[in-house]
């Protein structure tokens, strides 16, 4: 692939967030098209959780077909349907469990009218974290948990989604989304897909009540995007009888009987010195009563603050440089004694605090290598962090992906 091509290419698969995808069959308004990765990746970190082999693949496809028909398709109607796997390729082959699906939902979509979809896919919250969640490894994981209400991939999620305004307004974007009751203790795979920092199955704070989330964007035609979301969904009775214990006083667990999220974020995308690419992004965000933290808790509150810069050279290098950052407010303990033992009192705490040095280099659109360097800002030695399991460890990531 010529390297000019390679420069336009890769910003706009890193963008979509999906590999290139394999187009099988395409006739008469019917489309079949599959994508696979295969990620060989090797982390390395004085945390024993994120320390060893990570490789993994990814299977999916995306289909659709074509229902109705007009002159000028502004009012066809066409059905669709989107599934991705993910399969832990670093455990022996008896170990069991290591497979689960990323996305698996289905559709109907009625021209520029719209389109709905249901099924495990994104949340809205999402669509503006999106803009940050670039990194080679990391990234992405200042508030955002999978199957932690809207904010990651989510499980009974039903989206009304609309571009260009009922096609009257070129680049104004907006999607509108229920999420029905799970209290099945989740799918989650960790923060993102840079860790270990795996939960069991059962873990309740992976649980949501009935919820509602909107989201918004515009993009300019020089580049710019603006975006923001909101949320906000029912909290499980365990949840809320969670955070009652001992009247609050040492609660790890917030107690409010709404989850709320809202988040605002800006990216820009430009061409630089010829066919080299400027990609700058960066979104606040805040949480109620909904984010995990640790092996056990859920913050009363969170802001989140994440900040990606990355330079698409045209010979298929791209360097990234990257804050991302997590404060906790209203932690729930107390200073006195508990359970026969000391407590210290923890009100506000970073969660997450890292800086992000990486680089990709993209021989051609199907394959690449990398290395990420994620630099933790977390004081180790304050015992919040060893109380709840948070490490305080740097991790250097590297690895080889073959896609298609």
């Amino acid at each position: 692939m010529k390297r000019k091509v390679l420069a336009i290419i890769v910003p706009a698969l890193l963008m979509a967030g999906a590999a290139n995808a394999a187009e099988i069959y395409n006739n008469n308004g019917n489309k079949f098209d599959i994508n696979a990765k295969v990620d060989a990746r090797h982390t390395f970190s004085d945390d024993t959780g994120n320390d060893g082999d990570e490789t993994y693949i990814e299977v999916g496809f995306r289909g659709e077909t074509q229902i109705t028909n007009d002159t000028d398709g502004n009012n066809a109607l066409t059905g669709f349907g989107e599934a991705l796997g993910k399969v832990i390729a670093s455990d022996t082959e008896n170990s069991g469990g290591n497979g689960y699906m990323k996305l698996a939902y289905a559709g109907l979509k009625f021209g520029q009218a719209g389109s709905f979809d249901y099924g495990r896919n994104y949340g809205v919250i999402y669509d503006v974290e999106a803009y940050t969640d670039m990194l080679p490894v990391f990234g992405g994981d200042s508030y955002t948990w999978t199957d932690n209400y809207m904010v990651g991939r989510a499980n009974g999620v039903a989206t009304y989604r609309n571009t260009d305004f009922f096609g009257m307004v070129d680049g104004w974007n907006f999607a509108l989304q229920y999420q029905g009751n799970n209290e099945n203790g989740g799918t989650d795979d960790g923060l993102n897909e840079g860790t270990k920092n795996r939960h069991d199955g059962d873990d309740f704070r992976l649980d949501n009540g009935d919820g509602f989330g909107m989201s918004t964007s515009y993009d300019f035609d020089f580049g710019l995007s603006l975006g923001a979301a909101y949320s906000s969904s029912d909290r499980t009775d365990e949840q809320v009888a969670a955070g009652l214990h001992h009247n609050n006083r040492y609660s790890k667990y917030a107690g409010g009987d709404t989850a709320e999220a809202w988040t605002v974020g800006a990216r820009y995308s430009a061409s630089v010195m010829g066919n080299d690419e400027l990609y700058l992004a960066m979104m606040y965000a805040e949480t109620r009563n909904m984010t995990p933290y640790g092996t056990d808790g859920i913050a009363n509150q969170t802001q989140n603050f994440e900040a990606v810069a990355q330079y698409q050279f045209d010979f298929g290098l791209r360097p990234t440089l990257a804050w991302v950052y997590s404060k906790g407010k209203d932690m729930g303990g107390y200073k006195g004694r508990h359970d026969n033992r000391s407590v210290i009192e923890y009100t506000d705490k970073a969660l997450v605090n890292y800086i992000d040095i990486g680089a990709t280099y993209y021989f051609n659109k199907n394959f690449s290598t990398y290395v990420d360097y994620k630099i933790n800002l977390l004081d180790e030695d304050v015992n919040f962090y060893d109380e709840n399991g948070i490490s305080t460890d740097d991790i250097v990531g590297v690895g080889l992906v073959y896609q298609f």
